[in-house]
């Protein structure tokens, strides 16, 4: 049995899988759309870079390239700019985009974990991690372990698929949704005036979003005026959250249920439960899942997890124990992330967060976000500084803010240095460097 006559089963066959265009698309729809050059050209285990987004005809061919035990790399139509290394890095055998196939004619000897995974005639397929420290790792996951997550039937709310093609958490929200019977809305855009339209136009209940668009939104001026009340529940997750702008929200909006999600490429998207909507701690876990903090690290096991990296060395050790490297506070069953491993700071012997420098930050009149670094420095070791983007020049001040942290932090973890300017963001609404 295929995998949309498995969905077909669990689905009520008037509501629609699909909003794209204003148009509504069903299982009978996905299901005549398949198209025949894939099944004449693809054969198990070839590896086929998918570029597309979440409309009719890649949904058609992502879920048909699973069918045929293919292994999969989707990529966003929006951002092929390493289109050489993702080849490179998986020795492709085909790219499908805009209903035309290319043959790669790659010669070269596939990946022992690849071979691995078409021995066992399982589909795969390959995330690219956001590579903001170094070379994207590809990530192998074998898709019959993934969707072993979706048997259990759970509640699907009418959502738009915010996250991205290319992005775990993006196919997630895709997979639970069409398993559970619920429909999603592909955006042509992200930006905050057109999103608030479509969730008001599809009765949207949940948005799945990312702490650097929600910062975003509340720059846009439309909150809280544009925010329909058929919305129930945002989701934040990919990125770390503060506690300024949660609290922001919760305070904007307070109708407004909001929610923590976690998860890794590594892994999959976990199943978490936030503490409240105010509170940054929240319980990780679900089936299958152990969870452990050991000298404030999280680590995870779960036979869920991935295959392996295909361009980088066994993260597990030998108990099969992953290091997130997200460094956690503990309230209880609670966890809170403060950090991650590279974002420890250490001047003249004093360790602390670059975390608590940016949150001291948020708070100050006039900012909307900031970015800190810690910079090498001959005497103290480090220093940190700090690269602010300002929503109102009229409340802004450096030399207030500069007196702001004499007031808030001890000297050692003062910025050195204060900027003013724009902080980039990549496709997956998450700040870059």
């Amino acid at each position: 049995m295929g995998i949309l006559d498995k969905i077909a089963k669990r689905r009520n066959n008037d509501e629609p899988v699909l909003i794209e265009g204003g148009k509504a698309i069903y299982v009978p729809d996905i299901q005549s759309s398949k198209q025949k050059y894939i099944e004449d050209t693809i054969k198990a285990g070839d590896v086929v870079i998918l570029i597309g987004d979440y409309d009719l005809l890649s949904i058609t061919s992502l879920l048909h390239l699973i069918d045929l035990k293919a292994i999969i790399v989707p990529l966003y139509k929006n951002n092929i700019t390493d289109i050489e290394y993702n080849i490179k890095v998986t020795s492709a055998d085909y790219i499908i985009q805009n209903n035309q196939i290319t043959n790669l004619k790659n010669d070269s000897s596939k990946h022992d974990l690849i071979k691995e995974l078409t021995a066992k005639k399982n589909p795969g397929i390959i995330f690219f991690s956001t590579g903001t420290t170094g070379k994207p790792k590809a990530i192998l996951h074998d898709v019959t372990l993934l969707f072993k997550r979706f048997e259990t039937p759970r509640p699907a709310l009418k959502s738009i698929n915010f996250l991205m093609f290319d992005h775990m958490g993006g196919l997630n929200t895709l997979f639970h949704t069409i398993f559970n019977g619920g429909t999603i809305i592909n955006p042509l855009n992200r930006n905050p005036e057109y999103i608030l339209k479509l969730v008001s136009k599809y009765k949207i209940e949940l948005l799945p979003t990312t702490p650097t668009f929600l910062r975003m939104l509340l720059l846009s001026g439309l909150l809280p005026d544009s925010v329909p009340s058929c919305l129930k529940i945002i989701s934040y997750g990919s990125e770390q959250m503060d506690e300024v702008t949660l609290k922001t929200f919760c305070n904007i909006l307070p109708n407004i249920d909001f929610r923590q999600t976690y998860g890794l490429s590594e892994f999959c998207v976990l199943r978490a439960k936030s503490k409240s909507k105010e509170s940054l701690f929240f319980k990780v876990g679900g089936e299958g899942m152990d969870v452990k903090i050991e000298d404030s690290f999280l680590k995870l096991r779960s036979k869920y997890r991935m295959v392996g990296y295909l361009n980088a060395k066994d993260p597990f050790d030998k108990n099969g124990w992953y290091n997130t490297k997200d460094i956690v506070q503990e309230d209880g069953e609670y966890i809170k992330i403060v950090g991650r491993e590279t974002e420890i700071v250490n001047v003249g012997g004093l360790k602390f967060m670059l975390s608590e420098i940016n949150n001291v930050a948020l708070e100050f009149p006039g900012v909307s976000d900031v970015r800190s670094f810690a910079k090498s420095n001959p005497i103290t070791g480090q220093h940190v500084e700090i690269l602010v983007e300002i929503k109102d020049k009229n409340l802004f001040n450096t030399k207030k803010l500069k007196n702001y942290f004499e007031l808030k932090l001890p000297n050692h973890m003062r910025p050195q240095k204060i900027k003013i300017g724009k902080i980039n963001i990549n496709h997956r609404f998450k700040k870059i460097n």
